[in-house]
């Protein structure tokens, strides 16, 4: 593997040896990113003091650095093909440790949107989804093992950085915290270079075509006019037109979000679903506050969500994985989402402390459910062959409503005065998405079951996935691991 990918063959360091010390890196590496925007409520107030700004203002800081890291994919993807993924990964530390670093000295709301908001969220996308997709070259026998426990790094992250925010803080401002951010950030660096390639198997034969070889027979199939001999060349126009398309169906299914329904209603009911569910996290903490608890025990709520998370995420995994639930798993998805968007209910009630506790326990184990499931049912909905397009466009869409949801909910607390609001709004949205997914499923599988009576009986594990292609087996032993970029919320 000369640049993230990998010649045909095996390698005699994978799942042993180096391939453990990158699956360390990439534990560190998820908790430094995709676990940092849960620490952003514990500055919501000193920075909506310190910019005399609004509560919508204030929230899409931390709005525009999660959509960023669940938007970036596709671009991610362009970079890992071109230049690996220990590049990709270090280059991602580069961007968040500089942007958390410039984020300290900013003067107004606005500079805090580019550097920590975008420049941030770019940089932990880029080490996020690099660092998981060099974990399919280091390991293949335990590959799912490697991505269950690279998982819990997000998980410990979500415990520990609330903790650690708030006694920084405390200690020396928001302004002095976010410089040392921007140093411990750049360990991401680090974690980048301890994934060297992967060398597979022997070198390639000298009847194969080589790399170059293959960029220009492709380039030069790309000019071909369609229906036409090899002689007559398109004009240059029409081959960037298709040389575009061939990109966005790469990188973006739309031709499997107009032609599957499952994926179309999935695709919807996750986009609806994240404008709700982003929102306690963030706002969780400032309610606490405005409602007397302290603030150490108002950040030490998302702890609790975190340290939760390292122990049900896995089991909520292994019961999802069961044989009673094949082909199931979107209803035990919309069941987590229901429990989820119900539990908000609970800070309405009351803000007592322990009152916040119970619902940090009811949240985190409904959030778990949530975190193990969303991408195996999108693999049940769609082929394995098209699934790193079909998430492209998935993370995409749902990269907008996660940038429209706090905003919007910031608004909400503007115009009412109460944060309670808040939790009415994620509620609505959770609740809603989870009957939408469910009943739509519900109602997909009472029309396929006439049809798949007529049809002989198929071995496909899933009843939404595509049948599959024969391949040479031959050929698909040595075929290296299928790249695939995943996000997680």
């Amino acid at each position: 593997m000369s640049r993230g990918g990998a010649a045909h063959g095996t390698s005699n360091i994978q799942d042993r040896g180096w391939a453990w010390m990158v699956l360390l890196a990439t534990v560190l590496l998820q908790g430094l990113t995709l676990s940092f925007p849960s620490c952003t409520g514990v500055f919501f107030t000193d920075l909506q003091r310190e910019f005399q700004a609004t509560n919508s203002e204030t929230s899409w800081f931390p709005s525009i650095m999660t959509a960023v890291l669940h938007a970036g994919g596709p671009l991610c993807s362009i970079l890992v093909e071109r230049f690996g993924c220990r590049f990709t990964v270090m280059l991602g530390g580069l961007l968040s440790g500089v942007g958390m670093v410039a984020s300290s000295f900013s003067k107004s709301i606005s500079q805090l949107y580019i550097t920590a908001g975008f420049i941030t969220g770019l940089g932990f996308c880029f080490g996020f989804q690099a660092g998981v997709t060099v974990l399919g070259y280091y390991f293949v026998r335990r590959r799912a093992l490697a991505n269950a426990l690279a998982s819990t790094g997000a998980s410990i992250g979500l415990t520990l950085w609330p903790l650690i925010s708030q006694y920084l803080l405390d200690e020396m401002g928001w302004r002095n915290s976010f410089l040392i951010f921007g140093g411990v950030l750049l360990n991401a660096c680090v974690c980048g270079a301890v994934m060297r390639p992967v060398q597979l198997g022997p070198p390639r034969s000298p009847l194969q075509p080589s790399p170059g070889q293959e960029a220009i027979n492709s380039a030069e199939d790309a000019q071909l006019s369609n229906g036409a001999t090899p002689h007559q060349v398109a004009p240059p126009q029409q081959a960037k037109f298709a040389a575009c398309k061939r990109t966005l169906q790469k990188y973006l299914a739309f031709d499997i979000f107009c032609k599957n329904k499952g994926y179309q209603i999935y695709t919807i009911g996750v986009a609806w679903m994240v404008m709700g569910f982003v929102l306690p996290l963030i706002y969780l903490v400032p309610y606490a506050i405005r409602n007397g608890v302290e603030e150490r025990k108002a950040a030490l709520l998302i702890s609790v969500i975190g340290f939760i998370n390292i122990f049900m995420r896995p089991m909520a995994g292994l019961l999802a994985g069961l044989n009673i639930f094949t082909g199931k798993r979107i209803y035990l998805f919309s069941l987590a989402v229901l429990l989820n968007g119900l539990s908000n209910l609970i800070c309405v009630i009351s803000a007592d402390f322990s009152v916040l506790i119970l619902y940090c326990l009811i949240y985190s184990m409904s959030m778990s459910g949530i975190g193990a499931l969303i991408f195996q049912v999108l693999m049940d909905v769609v082929e394995m062959d098209r699934f790193s397009s079909a998430l492209g466009l998935f993370t995409i869409l749902e990269s907008i409503t996660i940038l429209l949801g706090p905003p919007l909910a910031g608004l909400l607390v503007d115009i009412t005065g109460h944060f309670s609001y808040v939790f009415y709004a994620s509620s609505f949205f959770m609740v809603s998405a989870a009957l939408f997914m469910g009943l739509s499923f519900c109602a997909l599988d009472r029309k396929k079951k006439p049809k798949e009576a007529l049809k002989p009986t198929s071995n496909s594990p899933s009843r939404y996935q595509y049948t599959e292609v024969p391949t040479n087996p031959e050929l698909e032993k040595q075929a290296p691991p299928a790249i695939m970029y995943i996000t997680s919320i």
